[in-house]
């Protein structure tokens, strides 16, 4: 199908048929075998790759995106290679539930936190691993009450306790296309819930290669594929063989749900705490993400690095990102913090100005643009695009401006500045900032010197136990996170429903932690060969098709090609 053609809504009396025919299979599914669900995972990986290229073809179409261009590996990397991967790792953990009961941890990769915690190391699980993304570590750093002994009774429950058979309605994201599918699969795979995806509008192009991909779950009643707006998400979410819910896409869409209509009689069931909705959801909602640079012996060569690091947190798949880059918050009398800035927006030039193929772009750009002083644009955009736009020196005493509170969804960087001159006053500092004045729990990028690292280690390990986001990275971009797989994929646990914040609940995940508090990936400050993400990179569509073929079957005799062509970006 083009991605240019609209596919009709699903019929409500055709959607009442696909409940009932999952409703089901969810009790064939929970009694699988754990082979048989081995299996039923490699044919759903197997089938991904065969509609890989197709994927990408109709997300190219969608995003104005030549498919033979470098910027297709965007859609080659957040498509098919992550749930290729996602589905392999899945495999590798049901294979350890079989042999071990539970997905393995190595001693070895437990450690205890000053505050008494555990954090467990999720990435590299193995040498190749390490090779893929050097010096790069994740831990997933576990709330209080888990401990090393009883690390095992905290993972893949329902294959301990299996439940009677229940159906996740899970509304599909229209912006990143690995999200449908993996959500739907980690639904499956690791709580034990048969789905009914329905496919956001945005991309609904994907939604018959999904069904291609995963034909046999369809035709045994584990899975179905749905299509249309708010009406049939309304429908689905209030069947009655609907037992819970999954929405990865906007809080007030999630609040309407839940708590029903803006106004009196929303606040006060909020302040009851009664919902409209009584069944159980999970989400993943969005953030104004930062990314806190830390004063340090930064060279030129470093800075660049970071900035080329920064833009392309901003440019990835037209700033469409619920993790894009969207708050640089450095310090207020930094002597870099001019160059810092001058810099990103040099390497925002590095790359396309893009389609805003994502509905409301271009009014909440004027939102957040028009009569603002200063803006820089970059770019000279045609019609339906969009030129990037940073907003400087945003006064973070004006708690009410809407880039501190609304995600802009966007091509749209700001900037703000926190008092604090040295790394500890400035962490301290900033911490407190994001976590209490800034909307959302999902991710934050911390940049620090090692240097910096070496001299203030105490306050930057606080800094990270600290901020209360999902996801906290150091030195990179918290898409990495979403694409390892292993590393749990969400928001801070401190969110409620009364103030979801971005969301409750994990995803990816392949380890099946249960008491999660946020998971941390670290890496260096500069390295070598760059990241896909960067701007300008060159071989990123070629490195992107050898890493799905890797991902289908890893192997050493791989890693040189993979190697040589991402040394050539």
């Amino acid at each position: 199908m083009s991605a240019a053609q609209q596919l009709a809504p699903t019929p409500f009396e055709q959607l009442d048929d696909v409940m009932k025919r999952v409703k089901d299979g969810s009790r064939a599914f929970v009694k699988l075998s754990i082979d048989e669900r081995i299996a039923l995972a490699k044919q759903m990986r197997q089938g991904y790759r065969e509609v890989a290229e197709a994927s990408v073809r109709a997300a190219c179409e969608a995003k104005g995106i030549p498919f033979d261009s470098p910027l297709s590996g965007e859609e080659w990397l957040a498509g098919p290679m992550v749930t290729i991967r996602n589905l392999r790792l899945l495999c590798e953990s049901l294979e350890q539930i079989k042999t071990h009961g539970v997905p393995r941890i190595d001693p070895s990769w437990i450690r205890t936190l000053p505050d008494g915690r555990i954090a467990v190391r999720v990435y590299p699980a193995n040498g190749m691993e390490g090779m893929l993304l050097a010096k790069h570590t994740a831990e997933v750093y576990m709330q209080p009450g888990v401990t090393a002994e009883n690390l095992k009774d905290h993972q893949a429950s329902f294959y301990k306790n299996p439940h009677g058979g229940r159906l996740c309605v899970v509304l599909g994201a229209g912006n990143v296309n690995s999200i449908p599918p993996t959500d739907a699969v980690y639904k499956m795979f690791v709580e034990g819930t048969v789905c009914v995806l329905k496919m956001n509008p945005v991309n609904e192009y994907l939604g018959p290669l999904i069904e291609r991909a995963f034909k046999l779950a369809i035709d045994r009643g584990f899975f179905a594929v749905v299509y249309g707006g708010a009406d049939v998400g309304r429908y689905l979410v209030e069947h009655p063989l609907t037992d819970e819910v999954h929405i990865t896409g906007s809080d007030k869409t999630h609040d309407l749900m839940v708590w029903g209509p803006p106004g009196p009689e929303r606040d006060a069931r909020k302040q009851r705490n009664e919902p409209l909705l009584k069944k159980e959801i999970t989400s993943e909602l969005g953030n104004v993400t930062p990314v806190i640079v830390v004063p340090g012996p930064w060279s030129d060569s470093e800075l660049q690095f970071q900035a080329d690091n920064i833009a392309g947190m901003v440019l990835n798949n037209a700033s469409f990102n619920c993790n894009a880059a969207k708050l640089l918050t450095v310090p207020k009398s930094w002597p870099l913090r001019g160059r810092l800035l001058d810099l990103v927006e040099q390497s925002l030039r590095k790359g396309h100005v893009r389609k805003a193929y994502y509905p409301g772009a271009e009014e909440r750009w004027k939102q957040f643009t028009e009569g603002r002083a200063g803006v820089r644009l970059v770019g000279n955009p045609k019609q339906g695009e969009l030129a990037w736009a940073i907003i400087p020196d945003v006064d973070p005493a004006n708690a009410d401006d809407c880039v501190f509170n609304q995600e802009p969804w966007c091509a749209i960087l700001s900037e703000t500045a926190v008092e604090g001159d040295d790394a500890p006053t400035f962490l301290d500092r900033a911490v407190k900032f994001v976590n209490e004045r800034v909307w959302g729990t999902l991710a934050v990028s911390l940049i620090v010197h090692p240097k910096t690292q070496t001299e203030h280690g105490e306050a930057v390990e606080k800094a990270i136990r600290d901020l209360r986001y999902g996801s906290v990275v150091v030195n990179t971009w918290a898409g990495a996170v979403f694409g390892l797989g292993s590393t749990p994929w969400g928001g801070h646990p401190s969110s409620t429903l009364q103030n979801i914040q971005s969301g409750r609940g994990w995803v990816h995940n392949t380890y099946m932690l249960e008491g999660i508090e946020k998971c941390v990936l670290r890496a260096p400050h500069k390295a070598s060969p760059i990241s896909p993400w960067f701007p300008g990179h060159r071989t990123v569509h070629k490195l992107a098709q050898k890493l799905c073929d890797f991902e289908m079957a890893p192997s050493w005799l791989k890693i040189p090609g993979i190697a040589s062509t991402a040394l050539r970006a």
